[in-house]
Order: C-alpha cells, then structure tokens, then sequence
C-alpha cells in the first residue's frame, strides 16, 4: 500500500492505494468521523487479490484540500470529486464502495453516474430515497419529537460552531465517538443517535469512553493527528449541506439505482434505531441487489471491526458480479 496526492479538476486529493495499474478500479469512501486509512485492512485485501484499490481522503478531511465555504461540501461536490478522481486514475468505469456518509456518497454516484460507476457495495447506511414532503432536517425534528428520545445528532450539528466541541480535545472527542457507535460498547451506553435534552453528540458520551478493541494506539493516533490539523468544519459542512441537497437532487426524484448492489451492516449498529426501516424497501430501490446481509455481533465501524467478514463479502459480491465487459 502507498499513501500519496492526487491533482483533480477539483481539489488535490490524499489516497490510500494498492493493487496492480491495471486491476479494475474500486473506490472506496469512508464516512464521519474516519479518513481513507479507515479501509487500510480492505484496500489491502484488494489489492492482493488483482483489484485497484483506492481509499482518498474526503473533501475537508486529512490531506485532502479543505474548501472554505460550507456550500462547497454538497452531495454533487461529494460525488463530483469521485468522478474527478477516476478520470485521474486514467479510468472511465469503476466500482464504488461506501460506509457511513461515504455510503451516502456512494449510493448517489451509482444513482447520477451509473455509466461510470458500474457497481456499488455500501456498508451501515441503506439507501434512502429522497423524500417530497419537505426539508430533510424537519423531518428529523419531527422523527426526534415522536420517538421521545432527545434531539437528534445531526440537527444539533446544524450549528454553525458546531464543529468548536470536537476542535476543544480532538483526541476525546474521537474516543467518544467510536465508543458510542462500536459493536462492543454495553447496549446501556452505546449511542441510539438522539441526544438527551442538555446533551450534545459528544458529551452524551462516557466521560470514561475507552478505545474500541479493534482500534491500536497507533492507528488512533493517526486519526488524531489528521483532525488535529484538518479540524471538523468541513466534516460538519457535510451535514450542514442536508437540506441544500435535498433541493439540489429533485432532477433525481424516484430514480432507482439500477446498477449491481450490496448492502452489509452490524446488527448492533446504532444507525438502526433511526434509517433501519430503510433496510426493509432496499429492494424496491435497488432492483439488482446481489447481496444484503446482518452482520452478528458488529457495530457501525464495521470495515474496521470485522475486517475479514467484510473483506469476504467484498470480494463475493465482486466475484459473482463479473468483470466488466
């Protein structure tokens, strides 16, 4: 695996690659709060099995360029910079995996580009189809007031100084959020998503939050290392751009990924409490989903917590699919 910059019409973009030149392209996008290293254990697998594996930095984390403007970190910008960074790569198709905000990335590039990316496997978050009612965000407040559980995390990061908690002590606010969101974190003090009244995403967190057990001191010191420098406004950015993508994706209203799709996430990931009803209508959206699978016992870093099941489910879903003609 080699670490290095890639220049874009967009933006310079910091990738993790391995894998032969001419291997088929996979591009795989991580979510909040992680960085391309966070698929380390998949772009290696890959690699070694003849696959060009390619895991950048997002726009606003790590080494990659960080725009200034909240505006710029819109869904269209998101899939833009994948279209940018496979027609770098020398390429015109590629295959796009996804976890996390990355899954909503990676749903979206096979839903607006499916002549570029030709396959897709996303991990944690189903697809969700663009809801006509209203403004994403709303209907979040309104999801928070029936269920009775607190405000939502992602209203309160609507904030505009909402990125200031996690820049006070980069390294807590890490080890709290991969705390309340892993598989191996007691039901009792795992995040459900919704904040307590008087309570925010990190200090509903125990102050006593320790590292994952699949997370080393050195890897978390990688994470804190880049966040330190990058900080969280751009990261955050991504949520603050919700609404504005709703009103920026009505061209896609309905439309079905109709690509080849895989879906796989832990049966212990909080992500369920609040979009697991998604999981239910997958196949309505995505008529050719090969694979859907509940991973026992897994959390929501799930890439990192079960590498070698997800490893597996990659390379079958690969597998089975065929090479491109």
């Amino acid at each position: 695996m080699r670490t290095h910059r890639i220049k874009t019409d967009g933006l310079t973009q910091q990738v993790l690659e391995a894998g032969p030149e001419d291997g088929e392209l996979v591009v795989l996008v991580h979510g909040f709060p992680e960085l391309g290293i966070s698929w380390r254990a998949q772009v290696q697998a890959l690699g070694a099995a003849g696959y060009r594996a390619v895991a950048p930095d997002m726009r606003g984390y790590g080494g990659t360029d960080r725009p200034e403007a909240r505006d710029d970190h819109t869904i269209l910008h998101l899939v833009g910079d994948l279209v940018d960074l496979v027609r770098a790569l020398g390429r015109d198709r590629a295959v796009v995996v996804g976890h996390d905000w990355g899954a909503n990335v990676a749903w979206h590039a096979a839903l607006i580009r499916p002549d570029l990316f030709h396959a897709v496997a996303c991990l944690s978050v189903p697809f969700q189809p663009r809801i006509p009612k209203g403004p994403p965000t709303v209907l979040m407040q309104a999801l928070a007031r029936r269920v009775g559980l607190g405000e939502f995390y992602i209203n309160q990061f609507q904030a505009e100084d909402a990125h200031l908690e996690f820049e006070a002590d980069v390294a807590s606010a890490l080890r709290r959020g991969f705390y309340a969101y892993d598989g191996a974190t007691p039901d009792n003090r795992r995040s459900t998503g919704f904040q307590p009244e008087g309570t925010t995403f990190l200090s509903a967190a125990p102050d006593d939050a320790t590292l994952p057990p699949w997370m080393s001191e050195h890897h978390f010191a990688e994470y804190v290392e880049a966040f330190t420098v990058s900080g969280f406004r751009g990261p955050l950015d991504w949520y603050r751009c919700i609404d504005l993508n709703w009103s920026l994706t009505a061209a896609f209203q309905d439309r079905r990924i109709e690509v080849p799709a895989a879906f796989l996430v832990g049966d212990r990931d909080p992500v369920r409490v609040y979009a697991g009803q998604h999981e239910a209508r997958m196949k309505d959206w995505l008529p050719d989903l090969r694979a859907q699978v509940v991973l026992t016992g897994a959390g929501h870093w799930v890439q990192q917590e079960r590498p070698q099941e997800v490893n597996a489910f990659l390379m079958e879903f690969l597998s089975a699919r065929g090479r491109p003609d």
